[in-house]
């Protein structure tokens, strides 16, 4: 948004045209609307139940305490943001009205929607704004991903009841944009009150499904919202849900969440393996939605604090003995794209121009591995002054998108150059990863509509603080500074571009694989779409009878 001297204001605007699937940053463009042309030739009723088969199982259902996608998807039909943002990058209301922003960058003022309601019936204000957003400040809360989101939130003033002023402790480009992401959702402060610690079990927002149960393991429940009539513009239906209600039914075994929507136990069931994609395509009775998700790939983190790995020829070898598009075409089948930046495609900023500038090169990552004196040994494994080159790799269990598949395809791949990859596979990776830093090499991603994202990942840390990477370099910092606060666009995009360019020719990572989000549904299963970051959106999902 571009501002003048005078505060500009974002007004919202009337919905005239449908934003589709096809849209959406990274999306396929395969069955992106599905049946739109079913609902307009009246083939399909509203009412009835989606049943909704989950991967994994949500860790809470509190937005700001949760870390996993999986519990997005889910609480996103319950909570609303105060702002929405489309496609293309623009940012349009939802719980807010309009705002404007200070002269500093440092203020935003938001004027709220009227007559909004928690599901409890706390009535939606300035207040209840406030509560939320302080809570992520709160040092006896436990935050997720929502600590990094908000920051450099600092407080908030009530102006009135429908007008609040959020303030920051420096400007920050990637705020606005964040304050549409699920884990700065609007919760409700009485229900917060009422369940303590217990609110995740308790989920209360304004969204259009509210809670009905979470049976652990096995299933939530969530039913339609009645008087919902504020959905934001990325959906056709502004008023309540169309379905009565949403099952989401946890089954983490990949051939038997498939096999529920073949045999028609539930209506859809997401993250379709590789294998299933192309037999339900060309099945008559199913079909698969899809969008590529957004923000950080799945990246191979190594640890530059562990020898040799502090050394950036050892690192080069890893990038050029590990064939990355051999491991992506082989295990997902042509249904993940190769990434090639720490960036995904689709994120402000990715730098196209790195996309193929590495090429598995066998002897090349030998003769690096050779100059820095490790010799092969009898084995084949290579060594230096009595030492095997060894090199940890840890991955957490169950095997998710064949990460642990992944794990063992390195390891045969770096046995080649002489490198003995040993593989550890781990329930607690909070403790071997995060508490303990005990790792060569480990994989993660990350779910985020902004650039900025990056900061967390390869700026230097506070003290006492890590990051993956073990990155500390004071130009990436001054990088990643200037274009949390860059106003110019061109310039921030550039200043981003810097900070990939270096991340791949400091061999700080490998990346993997962008995330294709799929869905296997039944052909009754009608306008079911996604947001910018991939999470399904259900407001416009009816089911045919």
């Amino acid at each position: 948004m571009k501002l003048s001297k005078q505060h500009r204001y974002v007004t919202a605007l009337t919905l005239t045209v449908s934003l589709l699937l096809s849209a959406c940053s990274g999306g396929s463009g395969e069955n992106t609307a599905a049946g739109a042309d079913q609902v307009a030739s009246g083939q399909t009723t509203a009412g009835g139940e989606l049943t909704y088969a989950l991967a994994t199982s949500p860790d809470t259902l509190a937005p700001q305490q949760s870390g996993l996608a999986v519990a997005t998807r889910v609480y996103r039909t319950m909570f609303d943001n105060l702002v929405v943002k489309l496609p293309d990058n623009t940012i349009k209301p939802w719980l807010a009205t309009e705002w404007s922003i200070s002269d500093d960058h440092k203020s935003y003022t938001f004027k709220l929607r009227k007559g909004v309601k928690f599901h409890d019936g706390t009535p939606f204000n300035a207040e209840a704004v406030k509560f939320t957003f302080d809570r992520i400040l709160d040092p006896n809360v436990k935050v997720g991903n929502a600590a990094a989101q908000i920051s450099p939130y600092e407080s908030s003033e009530v102006i009135d009841e429908y007008t609040i002023k959020l303030n920051l402790s420096q400007p920050s480009r990637a705020f606005l944009g964040n304050l549409s992401q699920g884990p700065l959702s609007i919760i409700s402060p009485t229900a917060v009150k009422q369940y303590g610690d217990e609110f995740g079990k308790h989920p209360v927002g304004t969204g259009p499904f509210k809670f009905v149960k979470w049976e652990e393991n096995s299933e939530i429940t969530v039913e339609r919202n009645p008087e919902y009539n504020w959905a934001p513009e990325t959906v056709d239906n502004q008023g309540a849900s169309y379905l009565d209600k949403i099952t989401f039914k946890i089954v983490p075994e990949e051939a038997t969440r498939i096999g529920s929507v073949q045999s028609g136990q539930v209506l859809a069931a997401e993250t379709v393996p590789p294998q299933n994609v192309l037999a339900l395509k060309n099945d008559p009775n199913f079909q698969i939605l899809e969008t590529d998700t957004i923000g950080l790939p799945y990246t191979l983190f190594i640890n530059r604090e562990h020898k040799p790995w502090n050394e950036l020829k050892a690192r080069q070898a890893l990038q050029y003995g590990i064939d990355v598009g051999a491991i992506v075409k082989t295990l997902y089948l042509g249904t993940y794209n190769q990434a090639w930046s720490a960036l995904t495609p689709g994120v402000f900023g990715y730098d196209e121009s790195l996309e193929n500038s590495i090429q598995p090169d066998q002897a090349k990552a030998a003769a690096l591995l050779d100059e820095l004196g490790w010799k092969p040994g009898a084995d084949g494994i290579r060594e230096k002054d009595g030492k095997k080159l060894t090199l940890h790799y840890v991955d957490g269990s169950p095997n998710r998108e064949k990460r642990n598949d992944i794990a063992v395809m390195i390891q045969q791949q770096l046995k080649k150059i002489g490198i003995d990859v040993q593989v550890e596979i781990t329930k607690d990776v909070a403790t071997v990863i995060y508490q303990n830093q005990d790792y060569d090499l480990y994989g993660n991603s990350q779910v985020n509509g902004d650039p900025n994202a990056l900061y967390a990942f390869y700026h230097t840390p506070a003290a006492g603080a890590a990051t993956l990477s073990k990155l500390s370099d004071p130009q990436v910092d001054q990088w990643l500074e200037q274009g949390a606060v860059e106003t110019d666009d061109a310039k921030r995009a550039e200043l981003y571009k810097k900070v990939q360019q270096y991340i791949k020719d400091q061999a700080v990572i490998i990346p993997i694989y962008v995330f294709p989000y799929t869905v296997a549904a039944a052909k009754s299963v009608q306008n079911l779409k996604f947001d910018v970051l991939g999470y399904p959106i259900f407001n416009d999902v009816k089911l045919q009878h």
